[in-house]
């Protein structure tokens, strides 16, 4: 986890942010509409687990989430991944929404990385 770059951080860090910002912006539609909202606050959640622990862990900072939410947040972002990748793999190359989904996957997967790093030094 060291040696992932600057640049390479700063777009992981901005791909969850984007991510955490559009599931927000999700929620507040899903419940505007008085439908179950509880798949997107699950996601989001996760999103936000692994957002912080991947500043903790780059930050050399403690965390503050409980070893029952790093589980719960690992499921869920790993399972995100393979909807990620059939839409990666449908998009269009050099299209923006590639780029994107590219920056998104990589920072789940960097994500879940670095969940089961500090799993195992607990």
């Amino acid at each position: 986890m060291e040696d992932i770059s600057g640049t390479e951080r700063a777009e992981s860090i901005e791909a969850l942010q984007s991510a955490i910002r559009k599931s927000q912006k999700a929620l507040a539609q899903i419940a505007e509409k008085g439908a179950s909202t509880t798949l997107v606050e699950k996601r989001l959640k996760a999103l936000q687990v692994g957002l912080a622990v991947l500043e903790a862990v780059w930050n050399q900072k403690p965390h503050p989430h409980s070893r029952e939410d790093l589980t719960e947040a690992r499921t869920v972002l790993a399972g995100l991944l393979p909807s990620i990748e059939r839409i990666y793999a449908r998009s269009k190359a050099g299209s923006p929404q590639k780029t994107l989904l590219e920056r998104r996957r990589r920072a789940l997967e960097l994500a879940v990385h670095a969940i089961d790093r500090l799993s195992l030094a607990e």
